[in-house]
């Protein structure tokens, strides 16, 4: 099945939160923020601002007649500034205008004073300074200390990773108009619909039934969109509230990036003991998480950094601990991934540190660890249905992985100024909200007098096709054309309490509930049809809209099926709910079963590295991945695809850089570099891993959103490995990205 937005995309017939037309009286919101990272707040004088024609009003904490709070998990993020700013781009008023223009002018008018406090960008230093979002965890297997006398290799090193701009090409936004009794109604580039409206009724003190937040899709998200659009809708709903007048807050694209939060930066320690087999026997880890100045989702990132810790290895002891930092930075957030990456970096570090002391290929150590069934995770789930070995031997069977070996070798050693590196990346990733209370969904269903058919979801889409799967999901139940099934907006007054479009989960969790309305109807149907035709209800199917009685055409088609059950007063809405069952977690022992399954798959990177430039290009990623069984290839390739290039991107070239004053410099498109055309692999080739899929996974189609992006880890490693063929002496860093300037540097190491 085809992409069903594809052609409203390519017509750019697609309703995102811009093509919403303004009702007259739209007032235009733009955000006073904090020009430093730390200080007391002396005095602001708005009235030049306030006083330019066409500016309405200045909101501030002052006028917000509840709680001054948006934040999720910890309530330490206020939605305005009071007497402090503890980042750059604190948001401290919300300036309406009759246009955006008028209020860009009037933000320039505001005069602030602020008494300037120190300012912490670094985790090490937050956590020397016991500044800390939350005490830190540690999750444990075996006994790591006891063990380190029965390794024949020790290696200890440190390991970094930088942050990462979402880049969203639909920045953050929230449109609220005011309806009668004191309702809003919400359209909000939102990936949590509920998050938005729960938080906008606390701050404005109305019950959360007199906020209907609407989503059609969303320009991308990539988790940047999951808790921080919040703010956003909540202060255009405060607006609305205040103004008795619809309001419209769309940021900047340098407002965006300076005023939102990245994927995490993390500064991690290692030590890694090996056999003189080279299996892996003890595993330590510290983490520095930088979380930036508020909670916002880096509790639960931190948890995923602890649950993927040894990525796809069996390691029988394990200790890793995690330090969630707080900095006077934008509160970091949600990124594809989620913490996992950070995680799966270092053990990658660790084990490349190794093997490169042992004068041995990586992949020598990375194949021996492998997670096999039976195994335990750190957390204390049981490894099943175990994909890791079975993929990596794919990829080395399917692309010839010796050969490619041996064209690296002779490349190398015929080009002086040019050299290959290839890099081996296994992947392994726990599908599910890792908070268990998250994982459950809603689903509402219409069949009309005419046969048409509405489906309504909590699943937002924002580029990642779960628009189609739902699709697909009612029309193979039905049995009936795809034309006949309209995909409603996700709206929290018709599907209530939904858990955000996020954990790679929502297909599985969505889909379910799905089904959960659709297989009850069909029954229903199949009865009033059975009593017409005077047979037994387990002897109808409906086949391309045909009703068929023992395999046999009858007269009734779907229309006339829908007709005949109304006419009979049938019920043709449903309202389905799912939870995943099987899994749970206990915080108290750090134990427990958090993951429905794992996805598995592994990736082969070859980069050439000009030697003279410090310039790479990525000749080739070849990838085994495991689909389970892929209800829509296409869409799922693609997947794979952009979430492999962000991870590249992660890896090499997006360079996020604050200074010491905490102001951002990598604030444009041209200081912040992402993958183009020109810089994403030549060639990729992605082969599915032959499986039986996963029960727990909508029609066995396994999570592909965020496990692909692990792959882009490789890409360190090959250009690592390009740079050491060049210069012997190039002593092993990790310090992510590996950027053009750090590859020069590296080249010419003595």
């Amino acid at each position: 099945m085809k992409n069903i937005d594809s052609k409203g995309h390519v017509r750019g017939e697609s309703i995102y939160l811009d093509d919403i037309p303004v009702i007259t009286g739209t007032l235009y919101g733009v955000v006073f923020d904090s020009p430093k990272a730390h200080g007391k707040i002396k005095n602001i004088d708005y009235s030049k601002a306030q006083n330019l024609p066409g500016v309405e009003r200045i909101i501030t904490y002052k006028d917000v007649p509840s709680e001054n709070q948006i934040g999720g998990i910890f309530p330490d993020e206020p939605l305005f500034a009071e007497d402090e700013v503890h980042f750059c781009g604190q948001p401290i008023a919300l300036i309406l205008a009759e246009s955006e223009s008028i209020a860009r002018k009037a933000r320039k008018l505001i005069e602030i004073e602020i008494e300037e406090l120190p300012v912490i960008v670094d985790p090490r230093e937050a956590r020397e300074k016991d500044q800390l979002i939350f005490p830190p965890r540690t999750f444990n297997l075996g006994d790591t200390s006891a063990t380190w006398n029965d390794c024949e290799y020790i290696f200890e090193g440190v390991a970094d990773s930088n942050g990462q701009e979402h880049l969203y090409i639909e920045t953050q936004g929230a449109y609220a108009v005011p309806m009668e009794n004191g309702h809003i109604r919400l359209s909000s580039s939102t990936q949590g619909p509920t998050a938005v409206q729960k938080t906008a009724a606390k701050v404005l003190g109305i019950p959360m039934h007199k906020i209907e937040v609407d989503v059609v899709r969303l320009g991308g998200g990539f988790g940047g969109k999951e808790d921080q659009a919040t703010p956003w809708g909540v202060m255009a709903a405060l607006g609305a509230q205040i103004a008795k007048n619809p309001v419209k807050v769309a940021l900047h694209r340098m407002d965006d990036m300076r005023m939102t939060g990245k994927r995490h930066p993390y500064k991690s320690d290692y030590k890694i003991g090996l056999s003189k087999e080279l299996k892996i026997i003890a595993y330590e880890a510290t983490f520095h998480q930088n979380a930036g100045a508020a909670a916002d989702l880096s509790p639960a990132i931190m948890e995923r950094t602890l649950f993927h810790a040894t990525n796809s290895y069996f390691v029988p002891n394990v200790n890793v601990t995690a330090y969630s930092c707080k900095t006077n930075l934008p509160p970091n957030t949600a990124f594809r991934g989620f913490g996992g990456p950070q995680g799966m970096y270092v053990i990658e570090a660790a084990i490349a540190h190794a093997a490169n002391e042992l004068n041995i290929s990586p992949h020598k150590i990375q194949e021996k660890n492998l997670f096999k069934n039976g195994d335990e995770f750190s957390f204390g789930q049981v490894v099943d249905q175990a994909q890791a070995e079975s993929s990596w031997s794919a990829v080395k069977d399917k692309f010839a992985l010796e050969a490619l070996e041996k064209e690296v070798k002779t490349f190398n050693q015929e080009n002086k100024h040019f050299k290959k590196g290839l890099s081996l990346m296994p992947i392994c990733f726990g599908i599910s909200f890792t908070n268990t209370p998250m994982n459950h969904a809603r689903a509402l269903v219409h069949i009309y007098q005419d046969g048409s058919v509405g489906i309504s979801t909590g699943a937002v889409e924002m580029g990642q096709g779960v628009n189609t799967k739902m699709v697909q999901v009612a029309a193979d139940i039905f049995k009936i054309n795809t034309d006949k099934i309209k995909l409603e907006t996700t709206n929290t007054t018709r599907v209530a309490n939904t858990s955000p479009t996020a954990a790679s989960a929502t297909a599985d969790l969505n889909g379910k509930a799905l089904e959960n309305d659709c297989n009850p109807l069909l029954k229903r149907l199949k009865e009033t049809a059975s009593k017409h035709l005077d047979t037994v209800t387990s002897a109808i199917n409906i086949r391309e809209g045909i009703v068929y009685d023992n395999d046999e055409k009858t007269d009734l088609n779907w229309e006339k099926l829908i007709e005949m059950a109304f006419l009979e007063r049938v019920c043709l809405t449903e309202n389905g709910h799912y939870a995943t069952p099987l899994i749970h977690f206990d915080k108290t022992i750090e134990k427990g079963h958090p993951f429905a399954y794992h996805v598995y798959g592994t990736a082969i990177s070859i980069v050439t590295v000009d030697c003279i430039r410090g310039t790479y290009e990525f000749d080739a990623i070849k990838i085994v991945h495991d689909f389970g069984k892929s209800m829509n290839t296409a869409i799922d390739n693609g997947q794979v695809e952009g979430a492999l290039v962000q991870g590249i991107g992660w890896m090499t070239m997006e360079e996020l850089l604050y200074n010491d004053d905490g102001k951002l410099l990598s604030n444009a498109l041209s200081t912040y570099k992402i993958p183009d055309i020109y810089s994403a692999p030549k060639s990729i080739e992605i082969e599915a891993l032959t499986t039986e899929g996963h029960e727990l996974a909508i029609k066995k189609s396994k999570a592909v959103g965020e496990p692909p992006l692990m792959y882009g880890i490789g890409a360190y490693f090959a250009i690592q490995n390009a740079v050491k063929a060049f210069n012997p002496n190039y002593k092993l860093k990790f310090d992510a990205p590996f950027t053009p300037e750090k590859v020069l540097m590296g080249l010419y190491e003595r």
